[in-house]
């Protein structure tokens, strides 16, 4: 008898913590001002999401809604990008926002979502759509420029740039991620038929600063007369940019980045970098935010959801 009322009294405890954790997850939903946005980025440590955020939160404010930013360290970091949204999911936020750190991987994250029926925006980096629609998942929209166009845009300015003919090196980001691959494939679609140009190699710097640095400084020891590069962003391009500074060349070699980040228009502006294009990351978070507003209202989204983009050089800089 009086083991089954320790039982009875320890079952009892366990229900009264389980309560308790309950009834503070809901509590943080609950006291929270207005509907509760979740802006997932790949990193902090990115100008580009810097801004992103910057816009996410002057539109949030202005709404009257509540925003939650989080983000991995590093932008390869999907495992860490995956829990942040699992655990957002538990929290029960209204929508998720997310810039993908893998086009692939995010899907199993975004079923639960939709599980859990969280409308799902997705900003900047496509998901794999076929992946996406095998696994039975579902976005609300995508908010973002054409990657494709992007590169191509880059392209044609380094073929008129070098008349035509040179070598030319690529710096990738992160390999098979949806963001890089589309401006890659619109770079190369701008040099179709150029067969004066000639892309002497291609490689990887994980869209990270000191890696674009020692790639760089190693493709230009392995191909000494490289006379443009495109890099996929501009974290990659400004490390290039410094190794092109340690190696003497400096205004040398055309350099392209992509974002058009604020150390990437002050190298523009210092001649040390050739262009980048922008896509305006401070417009994807407030539209982000602003969208995720209508779905919470029982408004329906286009699929697409288009951001502007351009080619920033020294005469356009202002």
């Amino acid at each position: 008898m009086n083991n089954f009322r320790y039982l009875f009294t320890a079952v009892l405890l366990i229900l009264s913590v389980f309560l308790l954790l309950s009834g503070c997850q809901r509590g943080e939903k609950k006291d929270a001002e207005g509907p509760l946005i979740a802006l997932v980025m790949k990193t902090l440590n990115n100008p580009f999401f810097i801004d992103m955020q910057r816009g996410a939160e002057d539109a949030a404010k202005k709404l009257g809604v509540t925003l939650l930013v989080q983000a991995a360290e590093r932008e390869v970091d999907v495992e860490k990008q995956m829990q942040i949204i699992e655990n957002l999911i538990q929290r029960g936020v209204d929508v998720l926002c997310i810039t993908p750190s893998g086009s692939k991987e995010i899907i199993p994250a975004i079923v639960k979502a939709n599980k859990a029926d969280i409308p799902v925006l997705i900003v900047d980096t496509r998901v794999d759509s076929i992946s996406l629609i095998e696994a039975g998942g579902k976005i609300t929209t995508f908010i973002g420029s054409d990657n494709f166009d992007g590169g191509r845009i880059a392209g044609e300015y380094i073929v008129n740039s070098l008349d035509g003919k040179g070598e030319v090196a690529i710096l990738e980001g992160i390999p098979g991620h949806e963001t890089g691959d589309a401006r890659m494939s619109g770079f190369h679609k701008a040099l179709e038929g150029k067969k004066s140009i000639k892309i002497v190699t291609s490689q990887t710097a994980n869209w990270e600063r000191d890696q674009g640095f020692n790639v760089f400084q190693n493709i230009m020891q392995s191909y000494p007369s490289v006379q443009a590069l495109f890099s996929c962003n501009d974290m990659m391009a400004l490390g290039a940019v410094e190794a092109i500074a340690a190696a003497g060349k400096t205004g040398q070699i055309i350099v392209v980045g992509f974002d058009a980040i604020k150390d990437g228009r002050d190298a523009i502006k210092k001649g040390t970098m050739t262009g980048s294009v922008a896509q305006h990351p401070y417009e994807m978070g407030k539209i982000a935010v602003e969208e995720a507003v209508k779905v919470i209202n029982g408004e329906k989204l286009p699929g697409y959801i288009p951001v502007k983009i351009e080619l920033i050089i020294r005469e356009n800089l202002n």
